[in-house]
């Protein structure tokens, strides 16, 4: 138990079995019939219920009884490319018709598909289909995102993709943390001009963008059927200098260093790691570079090599999962089946799959300081559970146990979550 302060609470949220997931975590942190006091948005005090409403009642503050129902963390979603235009469903058939993910983009679909309907789209467009995947994703307990561009591959798109992202908070009441996936496909019109679009992307275009207060963080796809090592350090480089932060789609389809250069400059995340070796993996864990694990991704490219988990796990390197939602790969809107995923498909133990999607999800977003856990201090996000115990948050496929959302110590209403 643990209190910055007993005074001044503006609500208390009490009869609830807490999983706070702080500390060493090795029972999910479980506070049993507890309670969760709330000033100015952000955790003020966790302890026992019958403790909580005997202060609360010396200081008048509203308590809201919640019945022996679970509450953790409000889940964060720390991979998605939930703002773009199109489906991608023609694809689906086609994989499923035997073309693999590299035939498909060498003769112009993936990527390149999903950007010819994106540059055609207006942000008005882009804006309301993000939010509606954005409200499948807040029904599930979500309450930060991040979103990722990379569909425009000219700048003019670029922005506008960003733009709708930080719109996004206004729409949906989640919030959202943007990067600029810069490297994320070559642009067919550059295609005799690889040097020139590098050097934009990691000159005057992450210049503009940055000035612009549009990017949290820059990410780079390094892989045969996309960019080098070398090109994605000219872009983790380029980031540094200008102090912004980078994450790394590394190792989905082969191992080209991707994790050794993510570790080089201390990016927050490499992100799929289906192929990492020994060397990558203790390079992450000595530069503190999150895992962000995607079984959704995995799952619908039908993937038979997963991710080393043991590996990760030895070297310690933290574990994160997301959705990877995208039109291509991942048209998933459901964090808790991508935890479920985490665990049927990788190996991840329960405790391992939600701190995944709280507590690293956080670090893998560098908010490790301000959410993910519930502590005292903290902003006061947190989702409410009809379970028996917080293992069935991985256990279910198709059902929804969230009963309530908690953002920044306001209630969302279920309006708000549902799409």
């Amino acid at each position: 138990m643990a209190s910055s302060s007993t005074s001044g609470w503006d609500r208390v949220w009490a009869g609830a079995h807490l999983a706070t997931l702080a500390g060493a975590a090795q029972d999910y942190g479980v506070v049993e019939n507890g309670a969760v006091a709330v000033r100015d948005g952000r955790i003020a005090w966790i302890g026992t219920a019958a403790e909580a409403r005997s202060l609360a009642a010396e200081r008048c503050a509203p308590v809201e009884e919640v019945g022996g129902l679970w509450l953790t963390p409000g889940l964060i979603d720390c991979h998605t490319h939930l703002v773009h235009a199109g489906s991608r469903v023609a694809e689906f058939e086609q994989r499923l018709n035997g073309a693999s993910y590299e035939q498909i983009a060498r003769a112009g679909g993936g990527i390149r598909s999903t950007v010819t309907a994106t540059r055609a789209a207006g942000t008005a467009d882009l804006l309301r289909g993000a939010a509606e995947r954005a409200r499948r994703l807040c029904a599930e307990g979500v309450t930060t995102l991040e979103v990722k561009s990379g569909y425009g591959l000219d700048l003019a798109t670029e922005r506008r993709l960003l733009e709708a992202a930080r719109l996004l908070e206004t729409q949906v009441p989640v919030s959202v943390r943007t990067t600029f996936l810069g490297l994320h496909a070559l642009p067919e019109e550059r295609r005799h001009d690889r040097d020139g679009f590098v050097a934009e992307v990691c000159g005057p275009w992450l210049e503009s963008l940055a000035a612009a207060g549009l990017i949290d963080a820059v990410d780079a796809f390094c892989e045969h059927i996309a960019f080098t090592a070398a090109e994605t350090a000219r872009l983790l480089g380029a980031a540094r200098a200008l102090g912004i932060p980078a994450h790394v789609h590394a190792g989905q389809l082969s191992d080209l260093g991707a994790a050794e250069v993510a570790a080089r400059f201390g990016a927050l995340s490499a992100d799929h790691l289906e192929y990492v070796s020994e060397a990558g993996a203790a390079a992450m864990a000595a530069s503190g570079t999150v895992a962000v694990l995607l079984p959704c991704a995995y799952y619908t490219l039908r993937q038979t090599a997963p991710p080393p988990v043991p590996l990760l796990r030895r070297a310690g390197v933290p574990l994160a999962v997301a959705t990877d939602c995208n039109p291509g790969t991942s048209p998933c809107v459901s964090l808790l089946l991508a935890l479920n995923m985490a665990c049927t498909l990788f190996g991840l133990t329960p405790l391992e799959a939600l701190t995944g999607a709280t507590r690293h999800a956080a670090r893998a977003l560098g908010l490790a300081h301000d959410r993910g856990t519930l502590e005292p201090g903290k902003r006061a996000d947190f989702a409410l559970w009809r379970v028996e115990r917080p293992a069935e948050l991985c256990y279910g496929l198709g059902a929804n146990p969230c009963v309530g959302v908690v953002r920044g110590g306001e209630p969302i209403a279920a309006t708000q979550q549902s799409p």
